[in-house]
């Protein structure tokens, strides 16, 4: 006899789903299933034939002890077919939680029951989508939604709580409290706005339902997916945690400093001591994984963000400078040579600059010379509307805790 082992695990999945079979039982049952050879061992033919030649009393009395109700199994197919939004029945899901399980020395079963709790989330789908065609960016109005009373208040309150956490991270990281504060500002507003997406769901949505419309990161979405699951392991160092309990971004963004489950594997320190990393109550926590995030992604200790510019009047050296967008690219005598002027202090700086634009709708655009720290920043965000959003609340909040000692 020959199956398809993984239609059949599909079915199970589908089943227990729909039944009063544990999820965690089915998939340990899919799982067998996909490692069955393609005919049915010699041992399971010999049971089968034997029970072919038991009384036709008796078979026809085991039959109608064992056989289910049949409105319960027409329900059961119903419920399942009506759950679009059921990762359950997926081959390519069932498919990529045996490929986790295997490269990460993680349980099967595990692994695939959280993945047919996952739910398929139109509002991720929305959300990840980019602005209408013809959309004009704007400096101006984006500032205005992160630079604001609001987020500086709350910002000095936080420096204020946090003042020696934020010191110390400065010491051994190098990045400055004003920095931290602003991302953590800006991303969540010191942990008022983490977001309430299972992180599970809004990963596997765009993992294996990307829309179309814009540039394809499936790719990426399936590796923080399964980053999640490793994330949530536990081991003999960490305790772990339940990959379906995580809550977090439309994009699977966790905690205050809203890390991505590969970020907080690489990059969360446990700052505080305690034994546990805690990006959502730690402060300590939250602020040391920020300093280091940026460490790690070449923050130059005592080194400005960036520096006012006078760009080119001549176009075409304005565009020259401006082809590698926000890589620092550029010595300051190389901007001077196309005519971008800069104050003293920038003509000394003796690292690289990229000459960063802003566009402020219909009006004039506004430039800065970003320096490696300001290309650090935008490691955490790849935007450079995100980095000086960063940079002036951080600035705005500094000048607050300073005007006050």
């Amino acid at each position: 006899m020959t199956t398809n082992p993984m239609r059949a695990a599909r079915k199970l999945l589908l089943a227990a789903c729909a039944s009063t079979t544990t999820t965690a039982t089915a998939t340990v049952i899919a799982i067998a299933l996909l490692l069955l050879p393609a005919s049915m061992p010699a041992a399971a033919a010999t049971t089968t034939s034997t029970a072919s030649k038991a009384s036709p009393k008796k078979a026809k009395h085991a039959a109608k002890a064992k056989k289910p109700k049949a409105s319960r199994i027409a329900a059961a197919r119903a419920d399942a077919a009506k759950d679009e939004a059921s990762y359950a029945q997926r081959d390519d899901v069932i498919r990529f939680g045996i490929e986790v399980a295997e490269r990460n020395g993680l349980d099967p079963a595990w692994v695939l029951a959280a993945l047919s709790a996952a739910r398929y989330q139109p509002s991720v789908v929305k959300y990840i989508m980019p602005p209408p065609a013809g959309t004009a960016k704007n400096w101006a109005a984006y500032r205005e939604r992160f630079v604001e009373p609001r987020r500086i208040r709350a910002g000095v309150a936080f420096w204020r709580a946090n003042e020696g956490w934020l010191l110390r991270a400065e010491d051994i990281y190098g990045v400055p409290p004003e920095i931290v504060v602003g991302i953590i500002g800006v991303e969540t507003i010191y942990g008022e706005q983490m977001g309430n997406f299972r992180v599970i769901d809004a990963l596997a949505t765009l993992a294996f339902d990307f829309p179309a419309g814009r540039k394809d990161r499936s790719a990426f979405f399936r590796d923080e997916l399964e980053q999640l699951f490793v994330q949530c392991h536990a081991t003999s160092e960490h305790t772990g945690c339940d990959p379906l309990a995580q809550k977090g971004s439309f994009a699977g963004a966790q905690g205050m400093p809203q890390f991505m489950p590969g970020s907080v594997n690489k990059y969360a320190v446990d700052f505080d001591a305690d034994g546990r990393i805690d990006l959502r109550e730690s402060s300590a926590d939250v602020i040391g994984s920020v300093a280091h995030y940026l460490a790690a992604f070449g923050w130059q200790r005592g080194q400005p963000t960036r520096y006012e510019v006078a760009v080119p009047v001549d176009a075409s050296d304005r565009a020259l400078l401006l082809v590698p967008d926000i890589l620092p690219t550029f010595s300051a005598a190389q901007f001077a040579e196309h005519g971008a002027r800069l104050p003293a202090e920038a003509q000394r700086h003796d690292g690289l600059l990229a000459l960063v634009e802003l566009q402020n709708g219909d009006a004039a655009p506004s430039y800065v010379a970003g320096t490696a720290n300001f290309y650090a920043i935008t490691r955490y965000n790849w935007s450079s509307y995100y980095a000086m959003a960063v940079i002036d609340l951080g600035e705005a909040v500094k000048r607050q805790i300073d005007a006050a000692r």
